[in-house]
């Protein structure tokens, strides 16, 4: 899509095989989406393929990062080796994992110090949904399903 371009203007029509052309699909997939997501970060949840999400930290140290969820097992914590190195004393070293299983994540908390929260409510487990809040220490991480796995699921 070309710079300054709105995704309906653009049909993607003889341009190379990256260029993407969004029409009302990608508005209706967009709608449900909160004010506080910035152009580029729709842009990103909207690209996002089949079978991945997007976590995004709202809240916290490293706010605006992104963290793309395209594995079946995704660690989070201090420790240097998880694939989501949070990077505060208030995450545990191995402080939960994302599970993914076909086309949707659930977070299982490790048992962690402070734990993990879903939706401002403790957890030890719980499946995410489109929107979702997870707490991980001082970080506030919103979950974002793919765009394509949201209309599956609402049969379109």
């Amino acid at each position: 899509m070309r710079r300054g371009s709105t995704p309906d203007e653009h049909s993607g029509g003889g341009l190379n095989d990256t260029t993407v052309g969004y029409g009302e699909d990608f508005s209706k997939a967009l709608a449900g989406l909160d004010a506080s997501v910035s152009r580029e970060e729709q842009e990103a949840i909207a690209a996002l393929p089949s079978g991945s999400a997007l976590l995004v930290v709202r809240r916290g140290p490293n706010s605006g990062a992104r963290f793309l969820l395209d594995s079946d097992l995704t660690t989070v914590g201090r420790h240097p080796e998880a694939d989501i190195f949070l990077d505060d004393v208030t995450v545990s070293r191995r402080h939960a994992e994302f599970r993914r299983s076909g086309s949707t994540f659930e977070i299982v908390d490790l048992h962690s110090l402070n734990g993990t929260f879903f939706d401002g409510v403790r957890i030890d487990s719980a499946s995410l949904s489109d929107g979702a809040e997870v707490q991980i220490g001082k970080y506030r991480l919103t979950f974002y399903a793919s765009r394509r796995d949201l209309r599956q699921s609402s049969g379109h």
